[in-house]
């Protein structure tokens, strides 16, 4: 009587060969149950999986947080080692890649590794601050979450390999924010903090000059952090519009530009609004100067965001013109607390995710009543916490990241170009954000990290481009 194995079909060369190993090593259904989720592995519909899996966690954050400690998470520290489905999709994404290699099967066809040396550097100046941390614990929470987004991006600047794959990663991407920008507006007239698919949402009660208000942060976090996320994106999805892509792409990004912009004002971040002005009057003017603006999709852009202003319109000014109670002069202070602990520490820092825990002893008689939180400065807080190497070495990374962006524009290809430059000025507009809050390493650093490895890739791409991957076969 022959065996499950002896009558499965021989599909193909690679699955073929598997059966037939698996013949030689006998019937046993132990050894098909221990090679079998090996061989998954390997396949393209698996890896992809794995991949959407760690695109979508990016909003959605599915996933714990170990040995949590509220106090400091309420100060601004990243407060537990977090374990979400972006650490398990990465264990399968780099056995799926080893297994591969193993093989043999893209050993000419992939190219060496991009490392990213400031990227490297500002890991190696982190992990040094903890000879001087005082909390080695919060420490390593940071560091273990800044590996993790350093192979994202090691993993998405070597395997993102062809257009189709860029195409898959920045759908995904804009699915993805597309589902988060539904959730939020969803979540402005519920009125409550509540959860969605049972994931923790977030909603601040903001009082203005003429009436109290809400300040939506859906699942991102924070209403700051979610509009940063929400910047990155739209400046990408306003780029689709002036590609040459198919019409469902562009009626996603459309879809994106509307529901997001929603969410964005729902936000009520006036860093995110700028950000996001910022990216897109870049991204236009660029593309006018080089001669190839369409009228279609500026008309398209000022459409949306005239129909989403209107009914906004009163309370974007009330906070922008009105009394903020304070929000923006008190991050003056903190701002001099970053400096005297940067007087003290300007080698290696406090200590990575050690603000919060060494700020007590600099507090001076102006903060009895003050906001004492993380400075509201990406730039100094990564000085305070890892000396001026980690800064020079972050600052390496951003402007070496547009750098590349900058080279894909210049190789004039009508995918390529256009959509580089919506990343690059999608980063522009986030840098002006970071001068203005912290963003502790989460969501809206894995994005714009995994940003930054799609520039990588993309200039590989257009360093290299082949026939039989041309643009015209993905529409």
């Amino acid at each position: 009587m022959p065996t499950a194995i002896e009558q499965a079909p021989h599909e193909g060369k690679g699955g073929g060969d598997f059966v037939e190993r698996l013949r030689l090593l006998g019937p046993s259904s132990f050894v098909l149950a221990l090679v079998s989720p090996f061989f998954a592995l390997t396949l393209g519909s698996v890896q992809k999986t794995l991949l959407a899996v760690a695109l979508l966690d990016i909003p959605f954050q599915f996933g714990t947080h170990l040995f949590y400690r509220e106090q400091d998470a309420a100060s601004g520290a990243l407060g537990g080692l977090s374990i979400s489905a972006t650490t398990i999709a990465l264990f399968g994404l780099y056995l799926s890649w080893f297994l591969r290699s193993m093989a043999g099967r893209s050993r000419h066809a992939r190219p060496s590794i991009d490392l990213n040396l400031p990227l490297v550097f500002y890991l190696t100046f982190t992990a040094l601050s903890l000879v001087v941390v005082q909390d080695v614990s919060l420490s390593f929470y940071e560091l273990f979450l800044l590996l993790q987004l350093y192979l994202v991006y090691v993993y998405v600047a070597h395997n993102v390999s062809t257009r189709r794959d860029l195409l898959f990663v920045a759908s995904f991407l804009l699915i993805g924010c597309l589902i988060e920008s539904l959730a939020m507006i969803a979540l402005s007239f519920t009125g409550m903090p509540s959860t969605i698919w049972g994931l923790p949402t977030h909603i601040h009660i903001q009082t203005g000059a003429r009436e109290a208000f809400m300040r939506i942060g859906g699942t991102v976090g924070s209403s700051n952090e979610a509009s940063a996320y929400l910047s990155l994106l739209l400046a990408v999805a306003a780029s689709f519009l002036f590609t040459n892509m198919g019409r469902p792409y562009k009626w996603l990004a459309a879809a994106v530009l509307g529901f997001g912009g929603a969410a964005l004002i729902l936000t009520f971040a006036r860093g995110g609004w700028l950000a996001f002005i910022l990216a897109l009057v870049i991204l236009c003017f660029v593309i006018w100067r080089r001669g190839g603006l369409s009228l279609k999709a500026p008309i398209v852009i000022i459409a949306v965001l005239t129909l989403l202003y209107l009914p906004f319109g009163g309370d974007i000014s009330t906070r922008l013109f009105g009394d903020d109670k304070g929000s923006a002069e008190s991050r003056i202070p903190l701002t001099y607390l970053a400096f005297r602990i940067i007087g003290d520490h300007p080698v290696l820092g406090a200590g990575s995710n050690n603000f919060s825990v060494v700020m007590d002893r600099y507090l001076t008689p102006e903060f009895r009543h003050g906001f004492l939180y993380a400075v509201h400065n990406k730039y100094l807080l990564i000085w305070a916490e890892t000396g001026i190497g980690g800064l020079l070495a972050y600052l390496a990374f951003l402007f070496g990241s547009l750098r590349k962006g900058w080279e894909c524009w210049r190789q004039s290809d009508r995918f390529l170009s256009i959509l580089a430059l919506g990343f690059t000025a999608a980063i522009v507009g986030h840098m002006v954000h970071m001068s203005v809050d912290l963003f502790r390493v989460g969501p809206v650093q894995e994005l714009l990290w995994l940003f930054a490895a799609l520039l990588t890739a993309m200039r590989r791409m257009g360093a290299a481009p082949s026939a039989s991957d041309a643009f015209s076969g993905i529409t």
